[in-house]
């Protein structure tokens, strides 16, 4: 292996190292999520550099080395390094930048149990009001309530399995106030979202509202939207 394909190798494994340190950091506690955000943004930047060297590597035989496993796995881990922030990226500018989703926004379930587990939580528990409605309803229409054709208690129970099945940590369970408290973490940067399930009484059996809420960041980047759809999913597949 030349030199330079040696270096494009490195740059390109320490691009790769950033992509998974800078969230497993945030999740492990080492740094906050702004410096989880800084490394994948340089890991990107590193990633990209490394790809480019590598095709141009590749592409010009004087520079190409005996054997190209080197320069073509520096492409793989320099393009992995740079496409994933771009994804995340684009997929934060396709979607509004708020963080508390509902299916009811003219009356949102309120959290209680949760509450004093968002002390210090930079984003508040309380709903944001009439903008953020409009934004939601205008990004994600289809995020409504589900009614299910089942008694209060059968419906709570469902809705519990549900939470539970999901992967949530159950923070509060109120079958008579029909309210389930619950908190989702997320695979990567280890974001913690709370989630209030509220069930009422309705024509045809209960109706099911939801509401998720990111504890931290503006935007969520379509986060809770995606975590309400597949659990009302869930409850209707088996309700």
């Amino acid at each position: 292996m030349t030199r330079i394909a040696r270096v494009t190798l490195v740059a390109a494994a320490i691009a790769a190292l950033l992509l998974l340190g800078a969230g497993w950091g945030v999740r492990l506690g080492a740094w906050d999520f702004r410096t989880g955000f800084s490394l994948l943004r340089w890991g990107a930047y590193l990633g990209l550099v490394a790809a480019i060297a590598a095709l141009i590597q590749l592409g010009v035989p004087t520079l190409r080395p005996g054997r190209p496993g080197p320069l073509i796995l520096a492409l793989g881990l320099g393009v992995l390094a740079a496409a994933v922030p771009w994804y995340w990226r684009n997929r934060a500018r396709s979607v509004p930048p708020i963080h508390d989703i509902t299916t009811d926004t003219a009356d949102p379930p309120a959290f209680v149990a949760v509450l004093p587990l968002r002390a210090n939580a930079p984003n508040p528990a309380g709903y944001g009001g009439e903008d953020v409605a409009a934004a939601q309803q205008q990004a994600y229409p289809d995020v409504r309530p589900l009614i299910l054709p089942l008694a209060p208690d059968a419906a709570f129970a469902h809705a519990l399995d549900a939470a539970r099945s999901a992967g949530w940590e159950i923070v509060a369970a109120d079958s008579t106030a029909g309210r389930i408290e619950a908190t989702a973490t997320t695979g990567w940067f280890g974001f913690k979202d709370d989630v209030v399930v509220r069930i009422r009484p309705a024509d045809g059996g209960c109706r099911i509202d939801v509401r998720s809420v990111s504890r931290v960041g503006k935007s969520d980047v379509g986060a809770n939207a995606d975590r309400i759809r597949a659990y009302l999913r869930s409850l209707g597949a088996g309700g």
